[in-house]
């Protein structure tokens, strides 16, 4: 099991001198909460630069470059959530934020393309298993970002609706 007070861990020295680049994949679903927190706790760890990042997927039978004004209005409004969220956690520096609106027809390439053009030492993206054709499964997008991320993945996943916790067990 991964411990996120361990993710990024590097030397002090690397630490000081060396800021870190998320980029961070929103969807304005339920899982984006979680997700935000997680980047909060790298964030207060050490100078990160964090590219909060919204898609629109355009299908096929569109050109590539339509007026979406309906999916723009809402990635917008969803960016400007998360920017909001993230700016407190890296202390009300604005300028270590950044949100990119992206319209391309399929998420997954547009988030590992907008991670290297950034540079980016991490992808973090959220998720939830779905059944597809009988199995269970993360999805497309999510699947793409692991195959093809040039960079370290972090998915976050929500806990299973039927999981309770055990009372007894360690805090």
């Amino acid at each position: 099991m991964v411990r996120l007070r361990h993710a990024f861990h590097h030397p002090v020295a690397e630490k000081a001198s060396t800021p870190h680049r998320v980029v961070v994949y929103v969807t304005g679903g339920p899982d984006d909460q979680r997700l935000l927190e997680a980047v909060e706790k790298i964030a207060q760890r050490q100078h990160t630069y964090i590219t909060i990042t919204y898609v629109v997927e355009v299908q096929q039978s569109i050109p590539l470059d339509a007026e979406l004004p309906g999916e723009i209005d809402r990635g917008e409004a969803v960016l400007r959530d998360a920017e909001v969220a993230v700016s407190k956690f890296v202390g009300g520096k604005r300028e270590n934020v950044r949100t990119e609106l992206l319209q391309a027809r399929s998420a997954g390439a547009a988030i590992v393309d907008e991670a290297i053009e950034n540079g980016a030492n991490a992808i973090m993206l959220s998720c939830s298993i779905r059944k597809r054709h009988g199995r269970a499964g993360v999805g497309d997008t999510v699947q793409y970002v692991l195959q093809n991320a040039p960079s370290e993945v972090i998915v976050i996943r929500q806990a299973l609706p039927s999981w309770i916790p055990d009372e007894g067990a360690r805090p």
